[in-house]
């Protein structure tokens, strides 16, 4: 059988002369996007480098979005570290309970940078600011003291929880902590060694294994049930 003269070929002579034109055309628009795409990037990076400065120029650099006041500084005290104790300032318009449990968030030793810990409204900080709880925020400083070490920490922090039941006479329970990560397992081990200065410990994806060890033996199991009670 024979095919009739024009069928079987899929491109007509003139698109075929023009094909070369299309490939062209197609590699002048592609090297243009990535040209441009290149300068937005490069934009992108000459501001985020900007940021960068300019964050670490701070004296106390931190991502916290809530206005704060000093209540007390880590450094100055016998065994200095780089952490410090802030009362969150309500924003405008939230009413707050002097006799309602006070609320305190540890900030973790993220590589987010100091504030992560209360970095957003719709936070532990937004929400206990919204039903009427007072609210503090343990932050740190991104140099620590010379000889700082993890005990001291922890001696610091149970001195800011103490500040925060000595302001907070009336209310209806001791401080509720809130830790995450770093500083969940960094609070239990400052609640473990003054179990009656804290109340109702609130941890989020803290590496700890409550159930390990030896309840003869291991300091930590057998204080659990002391502060994870009724506070």
């Amino acid at each position: 059988m024979q095919q009739r003269s024009g069928q079987g070929s899929n491109k007509s002579p003139a698109v075929s002369s023009l094909w070369p034109f299309f490939a062209a055309n197609s590699a002048v628009e592609y090297w243009v996007d990535a040209w441009q795409r290149s300068i937005l990037l490069l934009d992108v990076l000459r501001q985020r480098g900007n940021n960068y400065l300019e964050h670490n120029a701070r004296k106390a650099p931190h991502v916290l979005s809530f206005d704060v006041e000093l209540v007390l500084d880590g450094r100055s005290m016998p065994r200095p570290v780089n952490y410090a104790l802030v009362r969150i300032v309500p924003p405008k318009g939230t009413a707050i309970e002097r006799n309602k449990r006070p609320f305190i968030v540890f900030d973790p030793r993220a590589g987010h940078g100091p504030g992560i810990g209360g970095m957003k409204h719709d936070s532990e900080i937004g929400v206990a600011l919204w039903a009427g709880h007072p609210c503090y925020f343990v932050g740190f400083l991104p140099d620590p003291m010379p000889g700082q070490t993890v005990e001291a920490v922890c001696e610091a922090e149970a001195r800011f929880v103490e500040e925060v039941v000595a302001r907070h006479p009336d209310a209806q329970g001791k401080p509720c902590l809130i830790g995450n990560c770093q500083a969940g397992w960094q609070i239990m081990m400052m609640s473990a060694a003054h179990p009656d200065v804290v109340g109702p410990i609130m941890l989020a994806g803290s590496p700890l294994s409550y159930w390990a060890g030896c309840t003869a033996r291991t300091r930590c199991a057998i204080s659990v049930v002391c502060w994870a009670g009724p506070g």
